[in-house]
């Protein structure tokens, strides 16, 4: 999520390291917030890869760099946002990320793709609270912490899956002739 996050927000044009935290940070929201020990060996990683380039900026005063996306790292950003992994489609807080820098895939048909996916993850019955293998559903649940926690999680879940239908269905994208999503599961987590 990190790496993506930087790579997207230096796709946008290039950033110092100071204001590239604190945009990461805005995304990521101030209960995931980035620390200097977190971020700077992303960079670095990054910058070994080839994916982005540290220039100094003499500019911004002693010690400051600019950060720039390279053409390699434009690639690896577009193919991260084509090809999520799995748990990038199924954390939330992972898919916000993918979600933040969507719009950077040229192809429209390719950022409707990775949408599918996250629609059919919350299209498929889930809980947090099994019996046995049958997913509970929050009336069946007593505790009423687990049953909010559900039931909050069940109106975050239509309310994603009501956005994702709406874009998806007006697409108008060859393709779209795809049988029809059933509304009937509700999916008890993100």
């Amino acid at each position: 999520m990190l790496e993506l996050a930087i790579l997207g927000f230096l796709a946008e044009g290039p950033l110092p390291g100071h204001e590239l935290r604190r945009r990461i940070t805005h995304l990521t929201g101030y209960s995931r917030p980035v620390s200097d020990g977190t971020l700077y060996p992303a960079l670095s990683r990054l910058t070994k890869a080839g994916l982005i380039e540290r220039r100094p900026a003499p500019e911004a005063g002693g010690g400051r760099y600019m950060l720039n996306l390279t053409d390699a790292g434009r690639e690896d950003m577009l193919r991260r946002l084509r090809e999520p992994a799995e748990h990038e489609i199924t954390d939330f807080s992972r898919w916000f990320a993918v979600l933040a820098f969507l719009s950077l895939l040229p192809d429209l048909a390719e950022q409707h793709a990775v949408l599918r996916r996250r629609l059919d993850f919350l299209e498929a019955p889930a809980s947090f609270f099994y019996d046995g293998d049958t997913p509970l559903r929050a009336e069946q649940v007593s505790d009423p912490y687990r049953r909010g926690m559900m039931l909050t999680a069940r109106a975050t879940s239509r309310a994603e899956r009501a956005w994702l239908h709406e874009v998806l269905d007006g697409d108008g994208i060859p393709g779209a002739d795809e049988q029809p999503r059933s509304q009937t599961h509700t999916r008890e987590k993100d």
